[in-house]
């Protein structure tokens, strides 16, 4: 659609992190890279020690919280010892997930996050010549079942989100959005902020980039 620059790019959570390596990409291409949007993007201060599988294990239980409480606690104890595909089969024999669902694509779809969480852990972020915007959410999200001690949940951070250990601050343009890291973008009357407030910010850089009359 667009073989050449320049490019905008965005990205939510770790997505942004992609976005940014991205555009490292199309740097060293020598391609232009005129926008990057981060929504919510923290950057961590040091690699985590967390496991793909543990990461993936969580996620699978996040999706089963609506169990009763005896049930979950089994498969919580479970996926302490379990690989994905067993902790998977082991929800599907206690009735969380229908005994008719083929589990093949979940499996699919859970090793792709766990290729892409070992890429994340693999990538150290250099100091690019972009400037980003970062949408931050301005609220901190409540701990609540098996989120509240979760490896993956954002921290609370500063505005920047960690990025100032790359950037120059005046590379890093901060805006708030109301909501947290969940609900800025899923509620929908701040996801319509947050849609303003990006659509601000593209006008600011095709103003800076229009001709002189």
């Amino acid at each position: 659609m667009q073989p050449s620059g320049p490019y905008r790019l965005a990205g939510y959570s770790s997505g942004g992190i992609l976005a940014y390596a991205i555009a490292q990409h199309l740097l060293r291409l020598g391609e232009a890279v005129s926008f990057v949007a981060f929504i919510d993007v923290a950057l961590s201060e040091a690699r985590s020690s967390v496991s793909a599988t543990q990461i993936m294990n969580e996620l699978v239980l996040e999706g089963l919280e609506m169990l009763d409480h005896e049930r979950f606690a089994e498969l919580e104890r479970f996926a302490e010892q379990s690989s994905i595909s067993q902790l998977l089969e082991k929800a599907q024999q206690i009735g969380a997930i229908p005994s008719n669902r083929d589990l093949r694509d979940d499996m699919v779809m859970y090793e792709k996050i766990a290729w892409f969480h070992g890429a994340l852990q693999g990538y150290e972020p250099p100091s690019l010549p972009v400037a980003i915007h970062q949408f931050y959410a301005t609220e901190i999200c409540p701990p609540c079942g098996a989120r509240a001690k979760s490896s993956i949940d954002p921290q609370p951070t500063p505005p920047a989100r960690g990025w100032d250990r790359v950037l120059s601050a005046a590379a890093i343009h901060t805006v708030p959005v109301p909501g947290d890291h969940e609900t800025m973008m899923n509620i929908p009357g701040n996801r319509r902020v947050l849609a303003r407030a990006i659509s601000v910010a593209l006008c600011q850089i095709n103003e800076r980039r229009a001709p002189p009359d």
